[in-house]
């Protein structure tokens, strides 16, 4: 090798190297990307005390200041019996007060497919989590069984069961097999992937006070690494039993009056409240692609650990302002853009110096006393959350960055002396406020677990997206549907019914400015909620003529534009296609879809393209020309394309909405269509037949008559017979050949047939039929088609069917020729020429569809409807337009569209909404679930002492009807099943054990209370 080739090789290896180093800085940075990828939030659920079961109730809840705390409710525990204000009393509680929620003994077991047996040994936090999750899918517009299979995670912070305590107090022989799965704590998240038939990554963490941040920080992580593509991520807190509660009080933690006065000279420990709150999570640049609404973004999260302190749930200033700062570093955040902090704040004497001390040093550089730092504490309003505080906080933060408003922190009369207020850059507001800031609002949110473990989220507000305008095409160049479709279902008539209420409200409550959102509303609730079997379709102009019909639906009213029915669910309906024949034709059909609907006008547009080398006019001009009237539209060699190309663009347009038909049949030029969309032949190979069958058709020469007779087909046939046989000797041969060249057309129905042929032989027909007091009724036609008449263009056309290429095809097609369904030989010419002379057999087509549940008609007037309907039995298929003359064709599409839901098609809405962009989702009325009682009532002890005597009686009856809703859910159940339930969930006749086996059952509650202890450490 010479010393250039060397020189050259050394060139290109350090060339090559360079390149190589630039691509994996290149791959590192991509990586680091998706690392540090910021996180959408696009959905909220929430359920707070206060009555804030929604997002927009628990704004409002904070917006006027509302302070959610009550007494303790008598169903969890007697506050009279445990009241004492001396901490160091045993057994008693020093205070009266928490954040409760209501309804938390009901469930609706059905909604989720459990058994009464089942849920009445479900913790209730565990209840909550489901029907709180379905929330807040709902609410991010997001039907909740399209997540099936999904690699969509679950991350549920949960620190604490007390229902438990209720379960073993009734004694060992209670315990069932549901006992532990309603119970640990892993099942609370568990049974959400179960439910919902999720595969990602599923985690229950308990940090304590600081488990749903952590969860959340641990969403986030999962999707950033590529674990799952949704993540499902909050906590839960549930306030039934009082042993938790006599604990704290025992640790002086709870506030004696029950307010945490958080930053307060007065603050003096925290209040305990209950609740539940869900976000649904996504990558941000996903949230984008799919145009989702993003409520807020995760910028950075960060957890770590106090360590070693002076005392293990004593906080650690220099941990908490660690993880401020990594939440921040690791969202590449600022803190100068910093502008509110969401507090732990619990309140406590101790706690509310450090943490103000910490998020000072943390900003201090960056504000100031006349650029402060707000803060704020949400605990000050609904309490203590616990195991579901830090996600309390986060929705409380995300709903303030939507409104741009600051919510007013309670209870601060007098500023903590501890604190340093003069030499902090912070303040705190105890009024509602502007959210002001020079540029995007940011915040972070603190969640501190006591047993040390510290959560910290760094959240900025949404985006401001353009919406997208895919392919090119803007708003601007679609006009939007006259009329929408909303469609409403449950799995109960009662929930269907309260949900409708809901919307009515919902209606009521909207602004002027929001009412031009009837596309928007539609769009979510069609495609973002599941559909359960009994469904409403209502059709409506604008949200007035929804909001009134569903008031009229409501008295029970019968409304025009309202479907309503019960799906059994057991099977999808079958539906058959009914492609219209000549007669149906007018100028303009389909007029205002073709200027309204896209793929609509695509077909049309398409077909016109291909029809323009067979016609010697274009197929838009014969159907939209200014100059077109209704002669040329009559003449046949436009009629049978101009009836093809809509038909197919019709059929086209229903099956993007994912209205599939399990078979097809046309009515004579019907039939061509029929077969395109069946895959007899191609679109091409259909245009290019019908346009070569209307044109030699319209070459024959005039004088044929088509008539419909009012008879079966055995009368007709013995009337052309006896017609045929007196023909040549009743008239002279000047009338033309004495052949009688009239035949039947179509059977239309027992009693209804079409007769063909030339006119004079026709009229002496009509004479014997009405003499006979038949009603016959000529047809507006421009030949004798399916007649004799045709025989001159058969070998033409012939020739050209021979030229298209055939195949089976994959949806069953029924043949007008044979009135059955369609063999092999529809895949041949010699069919089709048969098909131009060969009478229309319908009625027997229509007895080959009997088991069709649906007849949908494609075409542009409804004649097969009321033939069909009279081929069958009474009572047999619903029957459905796509247009009608003289009605708007939307109102009508849409009208047909409902029933078809209501009756249990499924609709592919988003091919429904596709082509119109902009669409978005908007928040909705949720599912209302119909809730029951499932509960336990504690039976009263004192531990570590025996039990004491207890009325047990409210629960004996509870077990009773919850033995009867098990054998009403069990009725398929053999006698020795049921029966074995029963005795399982039978009572003691007295109520209450016996006082012999009193020690017995104490034992063994003390080993139960030791499995919880290692239950509550998972």
């Amino acid at each position: 090798m010479s010393n250039n080739q060397e020189q050259g090789y050394a060139k290109l290896m350090e060339m090559a190297s360079k390149k190589i180093a630039k691509l994996e800085a290149e791959l590192e940075a991509v990586k680091g990307r998706d690392k540090a990828e910021p996180i959408a939030i696009v959905g909220i659920g929430c359920r707070f005390p206060g009555g804030a079961s929604t997002p927009k109730k628990f704004w409002e809840l904070l917006e006027n200041g509302v302070d959610a705390i009550t007494e303790v409710p008598k169903d969890r525990w007697n506050v009279d019996d445990l009241y004492d204000p001396d901490p160091t009393t045993p057994g008693k509680i020093c205070t009266r007060y928490g954040g409760f929620i209501d309804g938390v003994q009901e469930f609706d077991a059905d909604f989720f497919s459990l058994t009464p047996k089942e849920t009445i040994s479900l913790d209730p936090q565990q209840r909550i989590l489901l029907e709180v999750t379905w929330e807040a899918i709902e609410n991010y517009g997001k039907n909740p069984e399209e997540l099936k299979g999904s690699k969509a995670g679950v991350f549920i912070g949960i620190c604490s069961n007390e229902y438990m305590q209720r379960v073993v107090s009734q004694g060992k022989e209670k315990i069932d097999a549901y006992m532990g799965t309603g119970n640990i704590n892993s099942a609370a998240a568990g049974r959400i992937s179960y439910t919902l038939d999720l595969v990602g990554p599923c985690f229950a963490v308990n940090t304590a006070c600081s488990s749903s941040l952590v969860a959340i920080h641990l969403a986030c992580a999962s999707l950033r690494n590529k674990e799952c593509n949704l993540a499902l991520a909050g906590g839960v807190n549930q306030l039934v039993s009082p042993e938790l509660s006599i604990n704290f009080s025992k640790a002086q933690m709870l506030s004696p009056d029950g307010r945490s006065k958080t930053f307060d000279a007065s603050a003096n420990g925290f209040v305990r409240g209950e609740g539940c709150g869900m976000i649904v999570l996504k990558r941000l640049s996903e949230a984008v692609a799919d145009d989702d609404n993003i409520l807020a973004v995760i910028r950075g999260t960060a957890i770590n650990q106090d360590g070693y302190s002076s005392g293990l749930t004593v906080p650690k200033g220099p941990s908490q302002q660690a993880v401020i700062r990594q939440a921040l570093e690791n969202g590449g955040v600022d803190p100068g853009n910093v502008s509110y902090i969401e507090a732990h704040g619990t309140g406590t004497s101790l706690g509310d110096p450090i943490e103000i001390g910490a998020i000072g040093t943390v900003f201090e550089k960056n504000h100031s006393q006349e650029r402060p730092l707000l803060v704020g504490a949400v605990k000050t309003n609904i309490g203590h959350l616990e195991g579901a505080a830090g996600v309390a906080g986060l929705i409380k933060v995300v709903l303030q960055l939507q409104h741009q408003k600051i919510a007013p922190l309670l209870h601060l009369k007098k500023l903590n002396p501890y604190i340093n207020w003069s030499e902090l850059p912070v303040k705190v507001p105890i009024q509602i406020m502007p959210w002001q800031t020079n540029g995007t609002r940011i915040a972070g949110v603190s969640s501190f677990g006591f047993s040390g473990t510290n959560a910290h989220v760094v959240l900025e507000e949404a985006p401001l997206l353009e919406r997208q305008k895919s392919k090119g095409k803007s708003s601007e160049d679609i006009t939007e549907r006259s009329f929408h479709l909303l469609t409403l279902s449950g799995k109960k008539s009662t929930a269907l019914r309260e949900l409708v209420l809901r919307y009515q409200k919902y209606l009521a409550e909207r602004s002027n400015a929001e009412k031009e959102e009837l596309d928007n509303i539609c769009y979510t609730a069609n495609a973002g909620r599941a559909h359960f079997n009994h469904r409403l379709a209502v059709i409506a102009s604008n949200e007035r003529e929804l909001a009134a019909k569903l008031g009229e639906y409501q008295k029970g009213q019968e409304v025009a534009g309202i479907s309503s029915g019960e799906f059994s669910g057991e099977a999808a309906p079958k539906i058959a296609f009914l492609f219209t024949g000549q007669g149906a034709q007018y100028v303009n059909m389909g007029r205002q879809l073709y200027e309204t609907q896209p793929l609509f006008k695509k077909t049309v547009d398409q077909c016109a393209e291909k029809l323009s080398s067979y016609m010697d006019r274009p197929i838009l001009e014969v159907l939209y020309g200014s100059e077109t009237d209704e002669s040329v539209l009559e003449q046949t060699a436009y009629t049978q394309p101009a009836l093809f190309v809509i038909e197919y663009a019709l059929c086209k347009l229903w099956q993007s909405w994912g209205i599939e038909p399990d078979a097809v049949m046309g009515h004579s030029v019907g039939e061509y269509v029929a077969a395109t969309v069946a895959g007899i032949w191609s679109l091409d190979d259909g245009l290019k037949l019908i346009a070569t069958r209307g044109r030699l058709m319209q070459q024959l020469p005039p004088g044929g008559v088509m008539v419909a007779v009012m008879a079966s087909e055995s009368q007709v046939r013995e009337a052309i017979a006896f017609c045929s046989k007196h023909f040549s000797a009743s008239v002279s041969a000047s009338v033309g050949s004495k052949h009688f060249s009239v035949s039947i057309a179509a059977i239309n129905g027992p009693q209804s047939v079409v007769i063909s042929g030339e006119a004079e032989k026709v009229k002496y027909l009509l004479q014997t039929l009405e003499a006979g007091g038949i009603q016959t009724k000529q047809l507006q036609v421009s030949h004798a088609f399916h007649s004799p008449l045709m025989e001159p263009m058969l070998a033409e056309f012939e020739a050209v069917a021979k030229q298209i290429t055939y195949s089976q095809g994959r949806i069953p097609i029924i043949s007008n020729v044979t009135g059955g369904k369609a063999d092999n030989s529809i895949a041949t010419s010699k069919y089709w020429v048969n098909h131009v002379r060969q009478p229309v057999r319908f009625s027997q087509s229509m007895e080959a569809l009997r088991q069709m549940d649906l007849f949908l008609e494609i075409g542009p007037k409804p004649i097969l409807l009321g033939m069909g309907r009279r081929c069958l039995p009474e009572g047999v298929g619903v029957w459905l337009p796509s247009l009608r003359p003289g009605m708007d064709e939307w109102q009508q599409m849409l009208s047909s569209l409902g029933e078809l839901y209501v009756r249990g098609v499924k609709v592919d809405w988003f091919g429904f909404d596709k082509d119109y962009l902009g669409r978005r989702k908007v928040s909705l009325p949720t599912y209302p679930f119909q809730r029951q009682r499932y509960w336990v009532d504690e039976t009263r002890f004192d531990r570590p002492h025996l039990l004491e005597e207890s009325n047990n009686e409210s629960s004996e009856i509870e077990i009773e009807q919850i033995i009867t809703q098990q054998e009403e859910y069990n009725n398929g159940c053999s006698e020795t099943e049921i029966e074995e339930i029963i005795i399982q969930d039978e009572y003691d006749d007295n109520g209450c054990p016996e006082t012999e086996i009193k020690k017995i059952i104490t034992q063994q509650i003390e080993i139960m209370y030791q499995h919880l202890d290692l239950l509550h450490a998972e």
